[in-house]
């Protein structure tokens, strides 16, 4: 049994719980090295305290499951099958009755809530949800090594992007020219819809790109992100195309200094609040605390958004291990709207930076 799969049984033994069942894409693929994406077929691990756990999957899918290195008892069902029946056979083989069951309540969804139920009708349900978190939220080697690589795509990725920039090419243009330098790089996935926002659209967080234009005295919002081996880059760089006006800079400026000192305090023994705090102080002293209007970041790994929680309100201890985003923002209406964000890892010494585009305003002539 694999140390991931070994802390999560004794997790299980001190909790007195007799299975886990997860079924998530993100976390069956952490604890078993096996990636699928279901889409509406069940996927499942179910793990127990002393007893070999097995993965149920659709039955196309099991010869990768074998290859991916799952040396456990593998469950394939064909599509006129119903994979439930199976669980129960196979949960039923290893233990007699379950009087507490671990799920991803934050997954599951009714009708297999209700396919558990029937199976153990008198068990008591437990969240697995925050120790699945808690195991995922420190890096181990293997994981920081695939996480820079896709940073360093991340940041190739940007500076593609900022080259293609020139008056007149929309938005779509560039980021097409982006995901398309990427593809020649091997880059098989983005871990998320890429943003290539310009002038007005930039006030928007979380804009869509479009046929819009770009025009001298525009900055130009990048938001990306790289999937590597199944783990998440996450960058956002603003850079200005032409002469910018004294609002702009001052806008620009000041997100710099929010985020330069978030990352300056993060470290071990820090809380996550403090470090949100660290940075929207700043925003909030120049008088733009009303136009910060999400949180500082995330977690970042096999999703795109994981654990930790970069709020104000999260009094989480920063450890050795955690990689997240710090990423403040100010957004205008109809004068400018910039963002600023970097993947950092916490090392004894603080804070390792793992995107390196550079950050200072860059003019764009």
């Amino acid at each position: 049994m694999n140390q991931r799969l070994e802390k999560l049984t004794g997790w299980m033994k001190e909790n007195n719980i007799d299975v886990c069942l997860v079924t998530s894409t993100e976390n069956v693929f952490y604890l078993s090295g096996f990636y699928c994406v279901p889409h509406e077929r069940l996927l499942g691990l179910a793990v127990f305290q002393e007893s070999e756990p097995f993965l149920v999957c659709p039955g196309m899918e099991k010869h990768d499951a074998k290859s991916s290195g799952w040396n456990q008892e593998i469950i394939g069902y064909s599509d006129i099958e119903n994979p439930w029946a199976l669980v129960e056979k196979a949960v039923k083989n290893r233990i007699n009755g379950a009087r507490r069951i671990a799920v991803e309540k934050e997954h599951m969804n009714v009708e297999r809530y209700e396919h558990v139920s029937k199976i153990f009708p008198t068990a008591e349900f437990i969240s697995a949800e925050d120790k699945l978190k808690s195991l995922r939220m420190i890096k181990d080697a293997s994981e920081l090594k695939i996480i820079q690589e896709a940073c360093a795509l991340a940041d190739y990725a940007i500076e593609v992007g900022v080259q293609e920039l020139s008056e007149g090419k929309t938005e779509l243009e560039v980021l097409s020219a982006v995901e398309f330098a990427l593809k020649k790089k091997g880059v098989k996935k983005m871990s998320f819809a890429t943003m290539v926002l310009t002038g007005k659209n930039a006030a928007s967080p979380h804009g869509s790109p479009g046929q819009t234009k770009i025009q001298k005295g525009d900055l130009v919002l990048f938001d990306l992100g790289v999937v590597i081996d199944n783990y998440c880059s996450d960058i956002t760089r603003t850079v200005a195309f032409g002469d910018i006006n004294d609002k702009q800079r001052e806008i620009y400026n000041t997100v710099l200094k929010a985020q330069r000192a978030a990352v300056e305090a993060s470290r071990p023994g820090v809380s996550c609040a403090e470090i949100d705090l660290t940075a929207r102080r700043i925003i909030e002293e120049a008088g733009y605390g009303e136009y910060f209007p999400h949180r500082l970041g995330h977690g970042l790994g096999i999703s795109v958004h994981e654990a930790p929680n970069m709020t104000s309100a999260n009094e989480l201890i920063l450890e050795e291990g955690m990689v997240y985003t710090i990423e403040p923002g100010i957004y205008v209406p109809n004068v400018a709207g910039v963002r600023i964000e970097d993947d950092i890892v916490i090392t004894s010494n603080g804070a390792e930076m793992l995107t390196k585009f550079p950050k200072d305003l860059q003019i764009i002539k």
